[in-house]
This record gives C-alpha cells, structure tokens and sequence, in this order.
C-alpha cells in the first residue's frame, strides 16, 4: 500500500506517467498498474486517464491527501527508528524565496555543527512553489514569507522581518540621499525580480500605494544577477536590507532606506503541519527557534 501510495504522490508531482515512474525507479506500466490496483482496493476511480495523464478525479484529490497523510508517518517513522540506531542522520531538503537564500547558512551551519551525520539540500523557489513541494512532501522545510499571502496548513518559525532599501550607485540618481519614498523608487529605471515571486509582488504594491508603477528595465528570478548589474554602478534595485548587507556592499553601491509608506515583512521557517513531525524536521525548527531568538527584529 505505502509503494501504491509513493506512486500516486510521484504522479502529482510529475503529471506524467512516464516521469512519475522514472522517479520511483520502476517502469512506467508498474506504476501504472500499482495505481489501478489501489483503485481497485479501494473501489474508486482517482486518476482520470486518455492518451496522457488528464489530472485526478474529486475522489482522486480526497485519496491524494491520504497519502501525503499516510507516506510521511512512514516517512517520519522509519527516520525514528534510523535515529534510534545511528542518531541523527538522513537528508534535509529547503526550499527558499530568493530574498532568504542568503540567510539559510544561519540555519544550516549550526545544525549542521550538532549534527554532522546530516546532509542538505538547497533549492531556490517561489514562495508559492515552496507550499507546494511541502505539500507533496519534496521538501522538508521551507524558508517563505508568513504574513503577506495564506500559507495554508503549516507551522512557522518566525525568523525575521525583512525592510527594504533602494540599492544604487553613489553618483546615480537620488544615490546621495539618506532616505528616499517608494514614489522618488517608482521614478527611476529598476532591475527587479520577476512578477511570479512575491517579494515583485510587495514592491508593486508598495508602489502603487504611493502612486508609482513599477518599469524595469531588467528582470530575473536570482537575486544574484540583480546585485551584480547593482554593483556595475549602472543599475539601481530594491532589496531586503539583509540580503543587501549578506551580499556585501562595496564603494559603487549605496543602500538607502525606503520610507513613505515604511512596510516590514516577516520571514521565518515552515514545515508541514504533521504530528509527530520526523526526527530531522523536528531537529530543525528547534534550531530555527534558536537562531530566533539572536536575530534582531529587523535591520
């Protein structure tokens, strides 16, 4: 039942047969007939098939969410047992927004230091796309905002609220003032983050607040390619202060506080809502309630 069940969750993941079997390592008719077979047990059709895979059925859906159910408590106790033995061993996968990248090897370096039987994955992801590899259990944790859109069933550790500042060049325009508005921001050429991450969607929010729309003339999902066209001394960018400061700032970039309207976000770790939660996750948002409490508020 418990392979029947990875079957149908690799098909979610997927929504191809063909993937979904090569990423449980069987051959796309053993995955195709363990999933037959399951709706056969259990009397109901749940996936709706033609000549490619056409989405689930409600009753599909409704299984769907037994199985992430039922496939991490087997998950999480066959690491009890592995914890048991060996200690705390395994494989820990985080998904983060861009704007908290940076900020995962305050996490993962001290846990690591406790825990040197542990390995990590980092992967680089929407704060929607976070949600939903939690979901269906791709990750183990992710690092997202908590208070700008819903997060559905998950526990969160707050860890930070994220500020913004105009990041530009000392010579660019308004690179020698010690604050600025979101209105003087939306006046002048931006590189910013794509539409689909949610840290564009704070910033044109706040700009259109303040009467201002948004026209870059650059965009990209990496934070990364956005402060290295900053550090040109051509290009000017809004990001979080921490992130700016994590990255380094060097004599061709300034980092202005933005104010009129000022707006904080907060940022923290979230797990899937599961009890009892696997050893590695529970390890996990113990060390994120440390590093909590010595981070300050904001910068």
């Amino acid at each position: 039942m418990i392979d029947k069940l990875e079957f149908l969750l690799a098909l979610a993941r997927e929504q191809h047969f063909g993937r979904a079997a090569e990423f449980c390592g069987v051959s796309q008719p053993t995955l195709s007939a363990g999933i037959k077979q399951l709706e056969e047990s259990l009397g109901l059709l749940l996936v709706n098939r033609g000549s490619r895979f056409q989405g689930f059925t409600p009753e599909g859906e409704r299984v769907l969410d037994w199985a992430r159910r039922i496939v991490g408590d087997a998950r999480a106790m066959r690491q009890d047992v592995d914890a048991m033995k060996h200690g705390l061993v395994g494989h820990i996968k985080i998904a983060a927004i861009p704007t908290a990248l940076a900020m995962t090897a305050t996490l993962t370096t001290p846990f690591r230091a406790k825990h040197p039987g542990v390995k990590f994955t980092i992967l680089s992801s929407t704060s929607i796309e976070v949600l939903r590899l939690l979901e269906n259990l791709e990750v183990d944790a992710g690092l997202t905002y908590l208070d700008n859109e819903p997060l559905g069933n998950v526990n969160t550790v707050p860890l930070y609220l994220e500020q913004y500042r105009l990041l530009t060049a000392p010579d660019g325009e308004l690179g020698d003032r010690e604050t600025v508005t979101w209105a003087e921001v939306g006046n002048i050429p931006l590189c910013l983050l794509t539409p689909n991450m949610q840290n564009r969607r704070i910033i044109d929010q706040l700009l259109q607040r303040a009467g201002a729309t948004a026209s870059p003339t650059l965009e990209s999902n990496s934070m990364i390619v956005l402060y290295a066209h900053v550090r040109t001394g051509r290009w000017a960018s809004v990001m979080p202060a921490r992130l700016a400061e994590t990255l380094g700032l060097t004599d061709k970039v300034r980092s202005i506080p933005i104010v009129e309207p000022s707006s904080v976000h907060s940022i923290g770790l979230v797990v899937a809502d599961r009890d009892p939660m696997t050893p590695l996750v529970a390890a996990l948002t113990e060390e994120a309630r440390l590093l909590a409490r010595t981070m300050t508020i904001a910068v």
